[in-house]
């Protein structure tokens, strides 16, 4: 498989702090790639950076074939990437509906509008039942949804998920990951960044591990799963 997405040595900085030192990484297309790492490695300001939300200081962002590295963030949406971002930053006080319909704006075909949102209610179900229900009213579980929904209203060639599981009930946890699997099935292309190494390593085909702003480690997701390498990283064994 071609890669969608292609980093190379990327650097991020503010002032005279460094986000991510050194990150490479491939994304093919119609796969889903983990990013690892624990909190403070760098996934978040990697995936913040492709999506040009943070500014890249050094390396290249390669997106189907053009280095996307210092381009806005609505101009790279308008490409086919979308972030599903950790925290959600939903607009609480508009519907679930609304929102949505937000995450459709850099469609250029708004005929497909009516299409996507019956894609992201058959994936969330739950979205479909509370459409009407304002945002900010809404569970953890059901937030997280809506932020995913609402990326996927942008139709992506890539969706980036950012700590999608992060602090949620077990059973929503499980669910999310069904739609990631369905999504996937379907051929969605996915670079997911978690803390949760078996979550992550059941969903992924491929993986890549940070360590204080660098990839350090990188395999197909089942030998990942087996290498001990990983564990020392997490529990900062040398």
């Amino acid at each position: 498989m071609s890669a969608l997405l292609r980093i190379e040595h990327l650097e991020v900085r503010y002032g005279d702090l460094i986000g991510v030192a050194d990150v490479s990484l491939e994304v093919p297309a119609g796969s889903v790639v983990a990013l690892l790492g624990s909190n403070g490695s760098g996934k978040t300001t990697t995936l913040n950076a492709i999506a040009g939300i943070v500014p890249v200081s050094a390396g290249t962002v390669a997106f189907d074939g053009e280095n996307i590295a210092g381009q806005p963030a609505y101009a790279i949406v308008r490409k086919g990437l979308a972030l599903s971002p950790e925290g959600w930053r939903l607009f609480t006080q508009q519907s679930v509906e609304n929102n949505l319909l937000l995450g459709a704006t850099p469609l250029s075909d708004r005929k497909r509008i009516p299409q996507l949102l019956e894609r992201v209610y058959a994936v969330f179900p739950r979205l479909a039942e509370r459409r009407n229900q304002r945002a900010g009213t809404m569970s953890g579980g059901e937030r997280q949804m809506l932020a995913v929904g609402r990326a996927l209203m942008s139709e992506p060639k890539l969706l980036l998920l950012d700590e999608p599981s992060l602090g949620l009930a077990p059973a929503i946890v499980d669910s999310m990951y069904d739609a990631f699997a369905a999504l996937h099935k379907d051929g969605q292309t996915i670079l997911l960044a978690e803390q949760s190494v078996d979550l992550a390593l059941e969903a992924a085909d491929y993986a890549y591990v940070l360590q204080v702003g660098r990839s350090v480690l990188q395999g197909p997701a089942t030998e990942m799963a087996h290498n001990p390498d990983v564990q020392k990283i997490y529990l900062g064994i040398e």
